[in-house]
């Protein structure tokens, strides 16, 4: 029955705040160029996961079991370009890098995750009734500045991650999975009930604010990571193809209809993610408050493949009795890095679009293709996939480049505009 536990954990590894971030995203592109770009999107993520399956395959004599950073440490070994193949570790680097950034990156995410759903939970908590109509608004209670649950959240992720081996992490895990299962049935069954019609959203919306729809969905998309671990693990790999195809086919099936949906539902509403436009009511307070589990014990499994790249690193510097400290020290650092980050940039959408323009398009768009072209180089690659290659690479550049610019401007006109509004409240009170 392996078949079906590594397509649980494939799905896993895809579906996380990425899928509740899809309904904006469908908003940035317009509600019929924006599921078109998903799937295209799709298609194009599955296949360069594919390609990095067969590059692993056909470099398997360099190594039976490869990650990612293998595959590209030894596709650069047997290129056309004669530096590269002396500096093949650079592949390597490179990889972990951008696993770095994109992992911490969805630290980041879960920080601002938790922070506006619990808050937005507490606000209305002395409203909150057991009625479910939308139309019935609650009124909300003031409360603290998100900044400051992100710093009551901080200890209980310390500690959390202190869980040094993904053994004892497995029962929580599978809890975090069942609370989500749950939480997204719910919200499924509350947005396809009360579709208005006619449909009057735009078709497409403006250039400008398609860089974000990219970089939501790039960053939805990004599971590449989790395949070759997962292959590695199976007893039969040949057969992980077909996993990896029905197991993308569910989360584009899920992708597009969650994000068109949601966007049909709300409008122009739709929140940051969807959990928060969900009603006030006991009932979905308690999906807000299981999502919200699942994303805090999903913290510890996404922030092991940094810590398994980083800490090391700096254990092997130390004498043994100074190595657990050190350790110790090390995730606290990275820990208390990520909350910083989302203090600085407390925008959802924002911090999940960046993160996929900066990195999730590196590894799932850039560099599978051009890792193609120099592993098969020696067996001479026919020009039509030479070309194939060179356009998804391309593809992925544009989005890195305007996605990345597109929400850097757009974080720091929120900000300032935040910065105009605080600042004329004090200047009332």
């Amino acid at each position: 029955n392996q078949f079906f536990q590594t397509l649980v954990h494939l799905l896993k590894g895809n579906i996380g705040t990425g899928l509740l971030g899809l309904p904006l995203a469908v908003k940035n592109a317009g509600i019929v160029v924006g599921p078109i770009s998903l799937l295209i999107m799709g298609i194009i993520a599955v296949h360069c996961m594919d390609i990095l399956v067969k590059c692993s395959h056909h470099l398997s004599t360099k190594k039976p079991f490869m990650d990612y950073g293998d595959a590209m440490q030894y596709g650069l070994e047997v290129g056309p370009i004669p530096f590269l193949r002396r500096h093949s570790i650079w592949g390597r680097w490179i990889v972990d890098l951008f696993l770095i950034i994109t992992q911490l990156g969805f630290c980041c995410v879960y920080f601002v995750f938790l922070t506006d759903n619990v808050k937005q939970v507490v606000q209305a908590a002395n409203g909150t009734t057991t009625n479910c109509n939308y139309n019935e608004t609650v009124v909300l209670s003031p409360t603290f500045d998100s900044r400051l649950y992100m710093l009551c959240f901080l200890p209980f992720i310390t500690l959390l991650v202190f869980i040094r081996n993904l053994k004892y992490l497995a029962p929580w895990s599978l809890a975090a999975n069942v609370a989500m299962l749950i939480s997204l049935i719910m919200i499924y069954q509350y947005i396809v009930r009360g579709i208005h019609y006619p449909v009057t959203l735009p078709y497409e919306a403006s250039f400008k604010t398609y860089p974000l729809f990219f970089g939501t969905a790039i960053f939805a998309f990004e599971g590449i990571g989790v395949v070759l671990p997962l292959e590695n693990k199976m007893q039969k790999p040949r057969s992980f193809r077909t996993v990896l195809f029905l197991g993308m086919i569910i989360v584009t099936v899920l992708y597009i209809s969650l994000g068109t949906i949601g966007y049909l539902q709300f409008g122009d509403n739709i929140g940051a993610s969807i959990t928060l436009n969900l009603p006030n009511c006991w009932l979905y307070q308690a999906v807000k408050l299981l999502y919200s589990f699942g994303i805090f014990i999903t913290y510890a499994v996404q922030f092991y493949v940094p810590a398994e790249i980083l800490v090391p690193l700096a254990v092997s510097r130390v004498s043994e009795r100074w190595m657990l400290a050190v350790d110790l020290l090390c995730r606290t650092g990275l820990v208390i890095l990520t909350c910083l980050l989302a203090i600085l940039i407390p925008e959802l959408d924002l911090v999940i679009s960046l993160v996929g323009s900066i990195s999730s398009s590196a590894l799932a768009l850039i560099l599978p293709p051009i890792l193609e072209i120099f592993a098969f180089y020696s067996d001479g690659l026919p020009w039509w996939a030479i070309a194939k290659n060179i356009i998804i690479s391309i593809i992925g550049f544009v989005g890195f480049v305007t996605g990345t610019y597109v929400s850097i401007q757009e974080i720091v006109l929120r900000n300032s505009i935040k910065n105009t509004l605080n600042f004329t409240a004090s200047g009332i009170l």
